[in-house]
């Protein structure tokens, strides 16, 4: 009965506050879509690629309410962790030339709430912190067994947030973990790829609160692709070249698990040696449907959907019925949701030589990818190179160029970044950044 009522307390944290809300950008979809950024804060614009300092991302999400503009693409290389604060929009497709990748460490998300990132690359890699992932949300619900100092299981909480065309990669324990107090995330349109050293996870998510994900590629993670507790939609996404340890883990652990699992599409790569579900068990609680799997590694995508059986699916609990969650507004048929991926998913405003890579690899249809330790081994290991570009001119400093505030009736030179012109509820330099994509 506990479950249950856990399980209809989080669709109503979901339902009540979204029916009173506008989306974070239009057609942002999920659990996170309505997270509000940095609307009605101040805008801060990246002007330097340093690691800290002024004009810094580091320094831009160190303080809330912040929309975060870029006027410098590049890598910016960071020597520690970076933590965001919370009510912060990260627009990285303003950045200019070949955009934007943090790269050296990993991010932190604990304890953040509504926060909006898109068009940015996180790259961790094996310089940084030992253990660690690519993009941390929440933190251990679960001390080892000799450690009784408590330490580990303080769960830092965090909600309503958004990650769409996001390219993280590199991590070095997950590559992108939510885990513990966690409520009303969408991951939609982004890669996670390339779990780094022996343990090449793509990242668990679990949470007692509702997560989406949409039209994201898993690609070269040997295990976790994902591993999902609790609430969970995962619909028109593409898995290709897990390992071993398996693609979709289904729970495989105590506590229920409640999930919609529609319309992705699973594709065996050289290292895949496992079926698509594994681990699951009678606590995992599935609405399943036509989940594409093509295991014949033959450079041709000629494979079926799987049949709702134990077999295919591990052992789950079916359901007869699709659970009430926000899921998206168009339903892809699975190969339409390949084709989405290929031609969108992640920082693709302008495609890396690593994500194109990666793209690479899923279109070879299981002739090409590997599973790494050490980002070296790859020509691109720092994620560069990255063309800087040139920021247009933007008079008055507020984000918005020139150009673009005298198109749309605005006076550039006076800061009216936050103000809303046309009452669409969204701010003008939000108008601004989601015209760019």
């Amino acid at each position: 009965m506990r479950s249950l009522i856990t399980l209809a307390t989080a669709v109503a944290a979901y339902m009540l506050p979204q029916a009173l809300a506008i989306p974070a950008f239009p057609g942002a979809e999920g659990f996170g879509a309505n997270a509000v950024g940095g609307r009605g804060g101040s805008v801060y614009v990246v002007t330097n690629l340093n690691d800290s300092g002024s004009g810094s991302f580091r320094d831009a999400v160190s303080k809330s309410n912040r929309i975060v503009v870029f006027a410098v693409g590049g890598v910016i290389k960071i020597s520690s962790r970076i933590v965001i604060k919370d009510h912060i929009t990260i627009a990285g497709q303003t950045a200019p030339g070949g955009g934007i990748t943090i790269y050296g460490n990993g991010v932190s998300y604990s304890n953040a709430h509504h926060t909006v990132t898109r068009y940015v690359r996180y790259r961790m890699g094996k310089s940084g912190d030992s253990g660690k992932d690519g993009i941390t949300i929440g933190g251990y619900i679960d001390p080892p067994l000799s450690d009784t100092s408590l330490t580990w299981a303080r769960v830092a909480d965090g909600h309503d947030m958004i990650f769409d065309h996001v390219s993280v990669s590199w991590g070095r324990d997950e590559t992108f973990s939510i885990n513990g107090d966690v409520s009303n995330i969408t991951i939609s349109d982004s890669i996670i790829a390339q779990g780094l050293e022996t343990h090449s996870c793509g990242g668990l998510m679990q949470s007692t609160g509702g997560i989406s994900i949409i039209r994201s590629l898993y690609i070269d993670n040997k295990t976790r692709n994902p591993k999902v507790k609790g609430t969970n939609e995962f619909v028109n996404n593409v898995v290709y070249n897990w390992g071993g340890g398996g693609g979709y883990i289904a729970g495989d652990s105590d506590g229920a698990s409640y999930a919609n699992i529609m319309n992705n599409v699973f594709i065996s790569g050289p290292s895949t040696s496992a079926r698509p579900f594994t681990r699951g068990n009678a606590n995992f609680h599935a609405y399943v449907q036509r989940n594409y799997y093509d295991a014949n590694k033959n450079g041709v995508l000629d494979g079926s959907e799987l049949g709702q059986s134990t077999d295919n699916y591990s052992g789950v609990d079916f359901q007869a019925k699709r659970y009430d969650y926000p899921t998206v507004k168009t339903l892809l048929a699975p190969l339409d949701a390949y084709a989405k991926v290929i031609a969108g998913v992640g920082a693709s405003k302008s495609r890396d030589n690593v994500d194109t890579q990666l793209i690479n690899q899923v279109k070879s249809l299981g002739k090409s990818g590997a599973l790494i330790s050490d980002e070296k081994v790859s020509p691109w290991n720092s994620g560069g190179p990255i063309a800087g570009g040139t920021a247009p001119k933007d008079t008055d400093g507020d984000g918005m160029p020139d150009d673009w505030e005298i198109a749309n009736g605005l006076n550039p030179n006076v800061n009216d970044a936050m103000q809303d012109k046309n009452g669409d509820g969204y701010a003008n330099i939000e108008n601004y950044i989601n015209s760019l994509v």
